[in-house]
C-alpha cells in the first residue's frame, strides 16, 4: 500500500506521511510505450486466441472470468498485474482479515495529487493480486441502500432497480443468518453477521454509547433498515477474508479448459482498429487479441488503460501526445469517500483490537435528503498498537458517504509503468465539510459517553487540544483520509448524458467489443462500502452478457 499501517496511523495522528515511491524501472522507460502492430497481424506470445479477455481479476473481473466461462465455447482469458495465489496459497498478509493494505508486494502504491488543495496528499491502497482490492480490504460487507439505486434511476439509468439489485444481491450471497426475504444461502460469496459477543470489549462500549446518544441498534444492515449502529456483516470466515479470487475462481472453476489466468500481465492498452477493441497490449509488448475486451482494472486502474487507449477527452489525450479515438469524458467524475480518524486510547485494561473490524454508525446528517443516510462512523481496530502509550486503541473513523465533490483521473505520462495523476479534491464542496465537522462532532459526542468513556485513556486524535468548531475544522482538512472506495471515474449513464462514459451494461460510447465493469462505472458514489456492489454489478452485467 501507499502507506504501511504504521503510517497510516501517523497520518490519522496528523504527523506527516511519508509516500513509498513508484518501484521498477519506470523513470529509465521512454514516455511512451510501443504504439506499433496490430492485433490481427500477430497471436499473443502463447498463440492463443481468445473470445473474452478480461483485464483486472479483482472485485469484478474474478466474478466475470467465473461466469463467462462457464460456457465451454467462451474462450476467456483474466489478465491481472499481480501474483495469481489458488485459494488455499494467499500469504498471510492478504488472508489475515485483521490487517488491511498491510502488503506493499500487493499494492499499486498509488497517491492523490491533493497536497496544494489539502496541505497533503492521500494515500490510496489498491490490490495488485488475482482478488485485487477484496484482497486488501476491511471484507465490510453491506449493500447500497434502495435509496443510491434510485439516484442511478434519478439519472434516466434502466435496469438497476432495486428489486432487481436486491435479487443479484441474495443471489451472490451465502449467510447461515437473517430472513430468507433478504439473504441468500447458497451463493459463492460469504457473509457473516459479526455479533456482540465476537467483538472486544471497547467495540461492544462503542456500540452501547452511540445508542446512549439516541442512535438505534441495528441487527442486520443487510436487512431492511440501516439507520443507526451495530456490528458489521463482513466476508470473513474462520478470521479468513474471503475475496473474490477465492470465492468465484475455485478449483472447479480454474480446471475449465476455457479459461486461461495469467497473472504478472499488466495492460498498457486496448487496441482499437475502425471503432472496434480488437485486444490488447501489455506493458511487455505483448499483443493479445481478443473478440471482446472487457475492463475491470478499478476505478483507478480501468480509465488509466482507457486514457493510454486514446479514449478521453481530447484536450487532455493531445497534452500527452495520444490520438483520440473516442472524444469520452473518462476520469471527470471520481469519487470517493472523505475519511477522518478520531483514535483513543484504551486503558489497560481494556487493551484488546481482535478482531478488528468490529461496529458502524451509519445515519445523517442535517442536511440529508429525506431517504439518505449520509455519515459513517466506522468502529476498528486498524491502528499499530504501539502507536498508543498504553498499548491499545480504537480508531473511530468518520466518513461523509453521499459527497458532493468531484474528482479526476488524469495520466502523468503515456508510459503505463507511471502511476496517474488522481485528485479527490476532498471539501470542494463546502457542506461536504460541514457534514463531516457533524460526524466528528458526533463521534466525540459518543466518545464521552458511558460505557465507551470509562475505557479510555484519552483522546488521541484529533486530541484534547483541538475542541469542536474552527479548530476542529481546520484539523479535519490537515488530516483528511480515503476511505478505499474510489468509484464514477468512468461512469455510466443513459443516452442523453454527456458526463457518462458507458451505457447501464458497461459498453464503452462509440467502441464497439469494449466494456468497463467495475466501480468505475457505478454512476455516483453510494453511501456505503463499495465491494459487495461492485460484485453483483458483475454478477448482473455477466448475466445480461450470457442471456
Amino acid at each position: 500500500m501507499t502507506l504501511t499501517m504504521t503510517r497510516r496511523t501517523a497520518m490519522a495522528l496528523g504527523a506527516q506521511a511519508t509516500l513509498i515511491a513508484l518501484t521498477g524501472s519506470a523513470a529509465a522507460l521512454a514516455s511512451g510505450a510501443p504504439r506499433s502492430g496490430t492485433a490481427t497481424q500477430a497471436a499473443s506470445r502463447t498463440g492463443q486466441r481468445f473470445d473474452v479477455v478480461i483485464v483486472g481479476g479483482g472485485s469484478a473481473g474474478a466474478v466475470l472470468a467465473a461466469r463467462l466461462s462457464a460456457d465451454p465455447q467462451r474462450r476467456v482469458l483474466l489478465l491481472d498485474a499481480g501474483p495469481d495465489y489458488r485459494a488455499d496459497q494467499y500469504p498471510a498478509l492478504l488472508a489475515n482479515a485483521n490487517l488491511v493494505a498491510a502488503s506493499p508486494e500487493h499494492d499499486w502504491h498509488y497517491h492523490s495529487d491533493d497536497a496544494a488543495r489539502l496541505g497533503h496528499d492521500i494515500g490510496i491502497p489498491r490490490g495488485r493480486v488475482i482478488g485485487g482490492s477484496s484482497a486488501v480490504n476491511a471484507a465490510v460487507a453491506m449493500r447500497a441502500r434502495p435509496a443510491d439505486f434510485a439516484r442511478w434511476a434519478g439519472r434516466g439509468i434502466e435496469g438497476w432497480a432495486w428489486p432487481e439489485v436486491l435479487a443479484a444481491y441474495r443471489a451472490m450471497e451465502n449467510t447461515p443468518t437473517g430472513d430468507d426475504a433478504w439473504h441468500g444461502r447458497n451463493g459463492p460469496f460469504p457473509v457473516r453477521q459479526r455479533t456482540a459477543a465476537e467483538n472486544t470489549v471497547s467495540m461492544r462500549a462503542f456500540v452501547t454509547a452511540a445508542e446512549s446518544v439516541g442512535l438505534p441498534h441495528v441487527d442486520d444492515f443487510n436487512g431492511t433498515r440501516q439507520h443507526g449502529v451495530g456490528p458489521y456483516p463482513l466476508n470473513v470466515v474462520d478470521g479468513v477474508r474471503i475475496n473474490t479470487g477465492m470465492a468465484y475462481l475455485t478449483a472447479a472453476v480454474r480446471a475449465r479448459p476455457n479459461l486461461t489466468i495469467r497473472g504478472r500481465a499488466e495492460t498498457d492498452r486496448v487496441l482499437i482498429e475502425r471503432g472496434r477493441a480488437v485486444g490488447v497490449v501489455l506493458v511487455d509488448g505483448d499483443m493479445i487479441p481478443a473478440g471482446e475486451v472487457i475492463l475491470s482494472a478499478g476505478a483507478i486502474g480501468s480509465p488509466a488503460i482507457l486514457l493510454r487507449s486514446g479514449i478521453g477527452p481530447k484536450g487532455h489525450l493531445g497534452e500527452m501526445g495520444i490520438t483520440t479515438v473516442a472524444d469520452l469524458p473518462v476520469g471527470e467524475r471520481l469519487q470517493e469517500h472523505p475519511f477522518f480518524y478520531n483514535v483513543y486510547a484504551l486503558k489497560a485494561s481494556a487493551v484488546a483490537m481482535t478482531p478488528a473490524a468490529g461496529a458502524i454508525v451509519w445515519t445523517r446528517s442535517r442536511d440529508a435528503a429525506k431517504d439518505d443516510l449520509d455519515l459513517h462512523i466506522s468502529g476498528t481496530h486498524l491502528i499499530d498498537p504501539k502507536a498508543s502509550p498504553t498499548g491499545g486503541a480504537i480508531v473511530l473513523a468518520c466518513a461523509v458517504t453521499l459527497p458532493a465533490s468531484n474528482g479526476s483521473v488524469r495520466l502523468a505520462s503515456r508510459d503505463p509503468r507511471i502511476a496517474p495523476r488522481i485528485r479527490y479534491n476532498f471539501f470542494e464542496q463546502e457542506n461536504d465539510l460541514d457534514r463531516m465537522v457533524e460526524a466528528v462532532e458526533l463521534s466525540r459526542r459518543i466518545g464521552r459517553s458511558a460505557p465507551f468513556s470509562e475505557l479510555i485513556d484519552h483522546e488521541m486524535a484529533p486530541g484534547a487540544s483541538v475542541p469542536d468548531g474552527q479548530a476542529l475544522r481546520r484539523n479535519i482538512v490537515a488530516n483528511v483520509a480515503g476511505y478505499q472506495h474510489p468509484t464514477s471515474s468512468v461512469p455510466m449513464g443513459a443516452d442523453g448524458d454527456r458526463t457518462a462514459v458507458v451505457d447501464a451494461w458497461g459498453a464503452v460510447r462509440g467502441i464497439a467489443a469494449l466494456r468497463v465493469v467495475d466501480a468505475s462505472i457505478i454512476p455516483d458514489i453510494p453511501s456505503v462500502a463499495t465491494n459487495l456492489t461492485t460484485i453483483m454489478l458483475a454478477e448482473r452485467i455477466s448475466a445480461h452478457l450470457t442471456t
